[in-house]
């Protein structure tokens, strides 16, 4: 096959790691995504948990990003990524089979719920930081945001397909089985990294270990230069403020209005759809009008969209939130494609691990502690309230995209620094698979 032959193929048929990574990630996310409409369903329905828990229990999952990010991220740039993923989604698959066990068996409890996504968020946290480094050795940097907008619109669709499914599945075979879909999904993602052929090096062995050094590192990095303090700030807010939405949408489709798990999947399942046609059209996008102007602007009609949740009513007064969700889907993919695209681009290979984890401890730390605010805001202002509270948060990220030191960028790319090779932290020795 000629070279130009090659080229003018798509990147995933082209790039067989690539294509590796793209099957994992795809995979992991359609089973998270079940996962994400069955466990609120599960304490909800199921158990009868409290507004507070059920709100509360959105965040579990992300909790480990907040408390064990940085270390761990540090410990992947340590190791070869390979054999980390392989040890995390092997760990996964065993915690998430106690669930269905525990409800065949009648001992499921609300206790349960929360430990489980809690220790498969900390293995989800090994295998994403691990996955995402592996993404620019896979391709080249110039294939970043042709690579990354095809994983996030891949993982979009994989997202709307999960959630519908998993709105089907606790209706048809209750929420509790509905979770052997992302064993399934994180077996096959498992078999999909098995085959992944990239060369890493190997890591020299330590004088004495220095995790602390390399944690500071890594957070020092992120906050070092006035795009990424930027990137950052942003990004934190959006989370925040749009996870004390969606933390509650269960309650408010469920409780509130009275609509079904199914209906709750479908509309859940809508934001996926954007995301999908987001992460497909962002390339064309940034070429024309830049990744700069894409990530500035794109968060203002997202947070435009989620404020369609406080108009919907029962039945066909579910419409609004449906099209403000795809809506949002469809910037928010843009504006990750184009961010991780620069973070990948900017960092040193040696640091890639750590970069992710501080930067994903900030971000999706807020995720967590959104969790817990959106669970006492419920009970003190009732569920429109706490939603139009984490409204007004989530405007904050648009204004400080608009307003803040990147405004008038039109492409991130020009802020590049001169590339600095930093080394891999000094680690144990890894073999090779």
């Amino acid at each position: 096959m000629s070279r130009i032959h090659a080229k003018s193929q798509p990147l995933v048929v082209r790039n067989a790691n690539f294509r590796a990574l793209w099957i994992s990630s795809t995979a992991g996310i359609l089973g998270t995504s079940v996962a994400a409409v069955a466990l609120p369903l599960i304490a909800a329905v199921e158990l009868g948990a409290s507004d507070f828990a059920v709100a509360a229990l959105s965040g579990m999952g992300f909790l480990p990003w907040l408390f064990f990010g940085l270390p761990i991220g540090a410990l992947v740039d340590r190791y070869r990524r390979k054999p980390v993923i392989i040890t995390a989604l092997s760990v996964r698959i065993l915690v998430l089979l106690s669930l269905p066990a525990a409800f065949w068996l009648d001992r499921l409890s609300v206790l349960q719920l929360f430990i489980v996504s809690f220790l498969s968020g900390l293995a989800a946290v090994f295998s994403m930081l691990a996955e995402s480094a592996l993404v620019p050795r896979a391709v080249t940097r110039d294939e970043l945001i042709q690579g990354n907008g095809l994983m996030t619109g891949s993982a979009a669709s994989a997202d709307a397909v999960g959630r519908g499914l998993g709105g089907w599945l606790t209706g048809s075979l209750g929420a509790s089985n509905s979770l052997l879909v992302q064993v399934a999904a994180s077996a096959l993602s498992l078999g999909s990294v098995a085959r992944l052929k990239v060369q890493e090096a190997k890591a020299t062995p330590p004088a004495r270990p220095r995790i602390f050094r390399d944690m500071g590192e890594g957070l020092r990095y992120s906050f070092s230069t006035a795009p990424l303090r930027a990137l950052l700030l942003t990004g934190a807010l959006w989370n925040l403020g749009g996870a004390i939405l969606v933390s509650l949408l269960v309650i408010l489709v469920v409780r509130t209005l009275g609509e079904s798990g199914a209906m709750l999947g479908f509309l859940t399942a809508s934001t996926a759809v954007g995301g999908t046609l987001g992460g497909l059209t962002v390339r064309r996008v940034a070429q024309r009008w830049g990744s700069g102007t894409v990530w500035r602007f794109s968060l203002l009609p997202a947070a435009l969209g989620y404020s369609s949740l406080l108009l919907m009513t029962p039945g066909w007064g579910m419409v609004p939130g449906f099209v403000g969700l795809f809506v949002a889907g469809y910037a928010i993919s843009m504006n990750v494609v184009v961010s991780t695209s620069f973070r990948q681009r900017v960092c040193p290979p040696g640091m890639l691990g750590r970069l992710g984890s501080a930067s994903r401890m900030v971000t999706w730390g807020m995720l967590a502690i959104a969790g817990v605010i959106a669970g006492l805001l419920v009970d003190a202002v009732g569920v429109r309230g706490a939603m139009a509270a984490g409204l007004a948060v989530a405007f904050l990220a648009p204004a400080v995209a608009a307003f803040g030191p990147l405004r008038g960028i039109r492409a991130l790319e020009d802020l590049e620094p001169e590339r600095v090779d930093v080394p891999p932290p000094a680690g144990p020795r890894a073999r090779s698979m």
